[in-house]
């Protein structure tokens, strides 16, 4: 069996530029194995250029080391010799990042999504891990990773877990999580600044799609949406969403919640949530051209917001009753 670590790190010590992309719209994972690399291969690397290039991040994880570094632009002409693609279950998910990494001489694809398939020269695909910052915390060096790099870590696992609520918390997310704190990580700082904290735009945004969420297929099924109008009269950006879609998912009788916003007209950023072991949202995700989870999926549809709402509803009641049968 081939050493793939190995070969990883052999790239890594002959590449002298390293460039770093996620997917669009960076959650807490995304941003957080981002940053952790960017961090490890600085500090244990420091001859070579490392660049990550994401779209905006939010505030709150700014205080984590390497983000003032953040690109989205780079420079014309340059090549990459070596490339990431982390959290991203496609190519076409790192979006205007996606010519970068094509572009570069070797490719590594990270990731944990059930949709991926692999891509790039070399890639670690894991499904069962909770996060890829779970999966990139296996392939480094215990013993070279600092503190910046464990708290970008350790804010990427506690994100895709859900503060380790959700089901894919296992013995081994723990360890993980322990061997991270016993580098010195601030847990308490990190959950309450970047999990649960809200800003005021944020409460109202969560109470309007709150107030305005429909209960469907008699009662197992919830949704709500944000319109362009809506985003503009309150000023929110679409890492204000975050959250919404866990307190639909909670609302007691329901098997899935969806939540979608407005990118600009007939285009809708759609999120989905299963609290039931028979019904995996990542195939219905994935119909439209998205990808991710069995309980937490998304993807970009388009046309009007009724039809599809309805379109995924049906997909819902066709696993639900299907599981019955």
């Amino acid at each position: 069996m081939p050493d793939l670590v190995g070969e990883m790190f052999h790239q890594i010590a002959h590449a002298s530029t390293i460039g770093i992309s996620g997917h669009s719209n960076p959650d807490g994972d995304c941003v957080g194995a981002c940053l952790a690399l960017c961090t490890y291969l600085k500090e244990n690397y420091p001859e070579k250029r490392v660049d990550v290039f994401l779209e905006p991040i939010r505030k709150d994880f700014l205080f984590l080391q390497n983000a003032e570094n953040i690109l989205q632009e780079k420079d014309p002409g340059r090549i990459y010799d070596l490339y990431f693609s982390l959290d991203c279950s496609e190519p076409e998910r790192l979006e205007k990042y996606q010519t970068y990494f094509e572009e570069s001489c070797y490719k590594i694809c990270i990731d944990h999504h059930v949709t991926n398939k692999g891509f790039g020269h070399l890639s670690f695909i894991e499904p069962e891990a909770s996060s890829t910052c779970e999966i990139l915390f296996d392939l480094l060096d215990y013993d070279r990773i600092s503190l910046g790099c464990a708290e970008a870590l350790y804010m990427g696992i506690l994100h895709d877990t859900g503060v380790f609520k959700h089901s894919n918390t296992t013995k081994k997310v723990m360890e993980t999580a322990g061997a991270l704190i016993e580098k010195g990580v601030n847990t308490e700082m990190i959950q309450d600044e970047t999990f649960f904290k809200k800003t005021y735009l944020q409460n109202q945004i969560l109470g309007r799609a709150l107030i305005e969420s429909v209960v469907a297929l008699d009662g197992r099924m919830i949704f709500s949406s944000i319109s362009a109008k809506d985003i503009s009269f309150y000023g929110v950006e679409p890492a204000d969403f975050d959250g919404i879609i866990d307190q639909l998912r909670v609302t007691e009788g329901v098997k899935c919640a969806l939540f979608m916003y407005e990118k600009e007209v007939s285009t809708y950023k759609v999120s989905l949530r299963s609290s039931d072991d028979c019904l995996d949202v990542s195939k219905i995700a994935a119909s439209f051209g998205g990808g991710g989870h069995k309980k937490a999926a998304g993807c970009t549809v388009y046309g009007k917001r009724r039809d599809i709402i309805m379109n995924i509803a049906e997909l819902v009641e066709e696993q639900l009753d299907g599981a019955k049968e």
